[in-house]
């Protein structure tokens, strides 16, 4: 008895230890997430006049602006999620598997750590300044080679260009995922493969590409995410021509001719939902490609 009693003391102190270190991330998580979240929630239900009515959440579904804003943030985000997954996979794999010299590596992967967080304001100057209609670029491709990209049809103020400006951060953000996930792959697998007979494809085919699907759709569906949740870069770089769901938001709140708060915190729960949908999704395909990676 006086044994068990020498070892319970100990343990309760570490368990309150370990309890006192997660208090912090408690405390965030209850400010910056769960109140901010729960006033959306009740703010949705508020008529201009402060009454409550469920006219907010109806125009989600019957008004043509606020439903062609979530279906113009959907698409761009689907195409950057498409485009900045399969260009970020195979530079992940080039600067993973594919042989490229280490020192290399290290400079992409710190490029990339880079370029995913280079977003808002500054990455629409940067755009402006190259590829605007007297961007550096543009200017060298007009005088230069004589080809005025403009005249071609390129304009970077459209939905085509928003895209490219999106591509920055995106395709840098799935080489920083998938990099982890390609140095997963163990060799006896390869070497499994070619001593039953399997060729470079049918490895990739059969053993590495069903092996990192999850992940490569997981994080196909979190580049999904960080471009539906984006507003100072589509805002500065097109001045708010390009109504995406968080534009309209911000007309919503910030009190110009659109003002009616109730309905951009409406705005926002269903951004919320998606984005919520978005990352359980990930999460759940992500656990699934760990169980193949530990």
């Amino acid at each position: 008895m006086a044994q068990a009693s020498t070892f319970k003391g100990p343990r309760s102190a570490t368990s309150w230890k370990t309890w006192l270190g997660v208090v912090p991330f408690f405390l965030f998580a209850i400010l910056f997430l769960l109140l901010p979240s729960f006033r959306l929630l009740t703010a949705s239900f508020s008529a201009p006049d402060g009454s409550f009515t469920f006219d907010n959440i109806r125009q989600l579904f019957t008004e043509p602006l606020i439903v062609n804003s979530y279906r113009l943030s959907i698409q761009i985000s689907a195409v950057t999620a498409l485009g900045g997954g399969i260009f970020g996979f195979l530079l992940a794999y080039s600067v993973t598997v594919g042989g490229l010299p280490k020192p290399l590596r290290s400079v992409l992967i710190t490029f990339s750590g880079v370029a995913s967080n280079f977003a808002g304001v500054p990455l629409a100057f940067a755009f402006v300044a190259t590829l605007g209609r007297q961007g550096f670029i543009t200017a060298i491709l007009k005088n230069v080679f004589n080809m005025d990209v403009y005249a071609s049809g390129f304009n970077l103020y459209s939905f085509a260009g928003l895209s490219l400006v999106y591509m920055y951060f995106q395709f840098p953000l799935m080489v920083l995922i998938m990099a982890p996930a390609l140095d997963g792959l163990k060799k006896e697998w390869r070497e499994a493969a070619e001593n039953l007979g399997a060729n470079t494809t049918q490895y990739w085919l059969r053993v590495a590409m069903p092996v990192l699907l999850p992940s490569i759709l997981g994080s196909m569906i979190l580049l999904f995410g960080n471009a539906f949740g984006a507003y100072a870069t589509a805002y500065a770089l097109t001045g708010g021509r390009i109504g995406l769901v968080t534009i309209q938001i911000g007309a919503q709140i910030r009190g110009d001719v659109l003002y009616n708060p109730g309905l951009g915190y409406a705005m926002a729960v269903g951004m919320v939902f998606i984005m919520a949908v978005s990352l359980t999704g990930y999460s759940l395909l992500q656990a699934r490609t760990e169980r193949w990676l530990k």
